[in-house]
């Protein structure tokens, strides 16, 4: 029997969206307001599923504190206060638009979590705009 056990977590970033081979009317036409020069920021709020069966000795899928700590030091701590574009090496040749670092943040956590389980990462630019990954 297969159970989604999540974690909700946040972090705080900036980013700016745009092209570099375009023009800046074209990357405005594109990504408006998104494409400030001086960047602009998110207060991110993201969901991580872990699906799995139930160990029969333990009861649990996986153990919450485990998930927990990885969300921490592999997402938060890299993410939390930063911007994108800048001081996160993945984004400076990769658009840091909410499906890239939602792909960004599940590659991560699939290297983390037990191949027998699947992963989905929900992430929240905003309370009504949201992306969703599973790996396919």
């Amino acid at each position: 029997m297969k159970v989604t056990v999540s974690r909700k977590a946040h972090f705080n970033a900036a980013h700016r969206l745009y092209v570099e081979d375009w023009s800046e009317e074209k990357n405005n036409k594109v990504f408006g307001k998104c494409c400030n020069e001086n960047y602009h920021g998110h207060n991110y709020e993201l969901v991580v599923d872990v699906i799995g069966d139930i160990d029969k000795t333990t009861g649990i899928v996986i153990d919450l504190k485990v998930l927990k700590d990885i969300i921490k030091e592999e997402i938060e701590e890299v993410l939390d206060h930063k911007n994108l574009n800048l001081d996160v090496p993945y984004f400076k040749k990769v658009i840091p638009t909410a499906e890239n670092i939602c792909i960004f943040i599940w590659d991560i956590m699939r290297k983390k979590i037990s191949k027998d389980k699947d992963i989905a990462v929900t992430l929240y630019e905003t309370p009504r705009n949201f992306v969703k990954y599973s790996g396919n």
